[in-house]
């Protein structure tokens, strides 16, 4: 375990010793180089930590290495990697002298967290300016040390010479090294995602990159492989306290009664209830378990919440409609299939997910007077940070949100409501408060993806072609709870305490650009089966809404493509308007060398099934296409997806080894969403609470092999590549297992159990 003083670093200090993990904050004072230099550039004045300052975003220290600070996280993709990359491009510097902060309140602007695959689609662009403009200056402060033009100027590993003088050099830290740019670059007053810096400096042509575009492994893997990664869960501080939730044993119960005389035998155990937030602390752990599973309390008994599991899709399809949306209809769809030859239509249904994260959420939470520290590990730490700022009443400047990786992160998972609970208890007993879920805490409380049952429809000509297309969702709310925990009242502690709820209604429809000529995409929302504190609401999970989407979308294709008697491959190809869309189809077509499909395959006999189905999906402006060779056991209903090939286009690709094993990560964990995830419940509580009730993909039934075709465009910006290549895997399954069995399944996932009932 790691012990962390309380000491906050400043910035200035962090430049001087340019550490990212303050186990030790053993620091000297800045040498003489924090005077101002002589040239007028480089302040010894600490700027503010603001989005303009480019001290926000780069330093340089005085042995000529440089510190990146990036307003992201890595969960696990490796993308601290890549930007070090890109800074080390546009600093002309070496990739090991480039470190990066990610995360920390203190040391970073709010950039959004990993959000939506941006990391490098938006988070890398200014860092990507903020690098060219540092550059820019310090070539300023070395042509006015030379007494020459900067265009005389070259940089090499951060050693600026003299063009036709070789013996007048200067490193970066000689020149700046311990002192700040002081300049201000212009941006566009969004926080989050969206946030955009630039200078005035030009960029470089990506032909010029020398780091970016290269394999540079990622440093973290080795200390996670022996145990050396410090993670938020091996955070210990002085005066720690343990803490645990109590959690009403039925969805929607409140609180009539505690009974503190129920754990009175238990050393130094402290309650704290707020309202219908009960929570236990204590000097030890598992003093703190004991107390939890001891304390009694009269809890009331409130009418069933939920419907029967096996009533769930008839319970959303025949709710009120609470939103709706969708882009305008091209045509009248329903005149023109009433006039079509031949119509065909199918319903589609997913289920709940949970995130089930490798482990449950973990925080802590330090409530002083003057100040909060937190330690998450959640993807989002400065929003964890309003978050509990807002639900103490304190401004945000006072509240310090320290990341660390946690045990898991798909999205909105548990780890912003455990950062809420755990400032709960903290500022109730006065001392720092560890709060770490249990696996119960995590998969049965946890925000759910959301839901859905997808309609599709179409209208086919005398001549074969499709000329109308309906597809809509009905579903719940893809954030019945907010995507980012910067809202105490879209958090479980905020709800059990009373405070007010809302919710945004919104779902989507499928990204691709399949021309129909006339075609109607919406989607409608129905309410919440709960309205607060529920276990099934509903938030972002990996890819929001992706999977089922492009399920219910990518399997309507294969069914349209027989309808037509056309091959899978070819329909997609004749109906989609994306240039781009179409190469990486063709890549993966040509990798697997894929063999036409016409006709239905009929019913195969024989115990072990083969076959072989495709999917495509873009997701903003990446695009995926997969294929995949399944293997069906017709006795035990085992779906293995066994191999893949996969077409990838994210525009300029930064590192292509650790693009290889993002995408390797997505098929995998897609692929455990489509075969084995789906939230059970009962009328009064879920009942998947473990990795036996939620099951999860094994090392058995993962890919034996991931075939994978990258498609570069040197020309382009680096665009998302954390999520697009899970979005296809549900919906080119269910295609490869209809091409084996000749059975078309409609529902997620394919289970053992539903696949086998379906040979009966």
């Amino acid at each position: 375990m790691v012990a962390f003083n309380q000491l906050m670093l400043s910035r200035r200090r962090a430049l001087c010793t340019g550490g990212a993990l303050f186990v030790s904050f053993a620091t000297s004072a800045c040498s003489s180089s924090e005077t101002t230099a002589a040239t007028g550039m480089g302040s010894a004045t600490k700027p503010a930590l603001t989005p303009p300052e480019l001290d926000s975003w780069i330093a340089v220290k005085q042995d000529n290495s440089v510190v990146g600070y990036f307003g992201k996280v890595d969960v696990g993709l490796g993308i601290q990697v890549a930007i070090a990359q890109i800074i080390a491009d546009e600093l002309d510097v070496g990739f090991d002298q480039v470190s990066v902060v990610m995360g920390d309140t203190a040391f970073t602007v709010n950039q959004g967290g990993a959000s939506g695959s941006t990391g490098l689609e938006l988070g890398s662009v200014s860092v990507r300016n903020a690098a060219a403009q540092a550059r820019a200056q310090l070539l300023a402060m070395a042509a006015a040390k030379f007494g020459a033009p900067a265009s005389r100027l070259t940089v090499n590993d951060g050693i600026v010479s003299l063009a036709d003088e070789p013996g007048k050099t200067i490193s970066y830290g000689d020149l700046i090294g311990g002192r700040y740019f002081d300049y201000e670059l212009t941006w566009n007053h969004k926080i989050g995602n969206e946030l955009l810096v630039e200078g005035t400096a030009p960029l470089k042509n990506h032909a010029d990159y020398r780091v970016v575009g290269k394999s540079i492994p990622r440093a973290d893997i080795a200390d996670k492989l022996f145990g050396n990664e410090v993670f938020n869960t091996d955070v210990r501080v002085p005066g720690m306290l343990h803490g645990r939730m109590v959690r009403p044993p039925v969805a929607g119960a409140i609180v009539v009664k505690v009974h503190p005389e129920s754990v009175q035998l238990l050393p130094d155990v402290q309650l704290v209830v707020h309202n219908n937030l009960v929570g236990v602390v204590a000097a030890k752990e598992w003093t703190a378990i004991q107390a939890a599973k001891l304390l009694k309390i009269d809890w009331s008994t409130p009418k069933p919440a939920f419907p029967a599991e096996a009533d769930l899709y008839k319970t959303i399809e025949s709710a009120k409609t609470v939103g709706k949306g969708g882009p305008k209809p091209t045509g009248d769809t329903k005149a023109t299939m009433a006039a079509a030859s031949k119509t065909i239509e199918a319903t589609y249904l997913w289920p709940f997910q949970s995130h089930a994260s490798m482990g449950p959420a973990c925080a802590i939470v330090d409530v002083q007077p003057d100040h909060v520290t937190i330690w998450t590990g959640d993807q989002k730490p400065h929003y964890v940070r309003d978050g509990v700022a807002a639900l103490l009443g304190v401004p945000a400047a006072k509240v310090h949100a320290i990341w660390l990786r946690g045990p898991g992160s798909y999205g909105r998972n548990d780890g912003g409501d455990s950062a809420m609970d755990a400032a709960v208890l903290s500022k109730a007993v006065g001392k720092p408060v560890r709060v770490q879920y249990m696996r119960i805490d995590a998969t049965a409380w946890d925000p759910k993806g959301p839901a859905s049952v997808h309609k599709t429809s179409a209208g086919i000509d005398a001549n074969g072609k499709v000329v109308a297309y309906h597809y809509r969702s009905i579903a719940f709310s893809r954030e019945n709870i907010a995507s980012h925990p910067d809202d105490p009242t879209q958090s479980l502690a905020g709800q059990f305490m009373g405070m007010p709820v809302s919710s945004k209604q919104a779902f989507d429809v499928p990204d691709e650009t399949y021309d129909f000529g006339v075609q109607h995409l919406d989607w409608e929302v129905v309410p919440a089966l709960l309205d607060r504190a529920s276990p099934l609401r509903t938030s972002h999970l990996r890819d929001p809404l992706g999977p089922q989407i492009n399920f219910a979308s990518e399997c309507f294709m294969d069914e349209l493509a027989l309808a037509t008697n056309m091959d899978p491959v070819a329909f997609r190809l004749k109906y989609l308007k994306d240039k781009r869309g179409t190469v990486v189809i063709e890549a993966a077509a040509k990798a697997a060398n894929w063999q036409p499909q016409m006709g239905h395959p009929g019913k195969p006999q024989g115990v072990l099934l083969k076959g072989r189905g495709m999917a495509f999906a873009r997701r903003k402006d990446t695009r995926v296409a997969v294929i995949v060779d399944v293997e069906v056991d017709r006795h035990t209903g085992r779906v293995w997806p066994r191999h893949w090939f996969v077409a990838h286009d994210c525009g300029l690709i930064v590192n292509p080894n650790t693009l290889r094993r993002v995408i390797e990560g997505n098929i995998v964990h897609a692929t455990s969403r489509a075969l084995f995830e789906e939230v059970a419940f009962n009328p009064h509580m879920v009942t998947s609470v473990d990795w036996l009730s939620y099951p999860i993909l094994d090392i058995k039934d993962a890919p034996e092999s991931i075939n994978i075709t990258l498609i570069n465009h040197k020309d382009d910006l680096p665009l998302g590549a954390g999520e697009p290549s899970s979005r296809p895997v549900a919906s080119a399954i269910a295609n490869a297992v209809f091409n084996a069995t000749g059975i078309r399944f409609r529902q997620a996932p394919l289970t053992k159990a539903r696949v086998k009932a379906a040979f009966i």
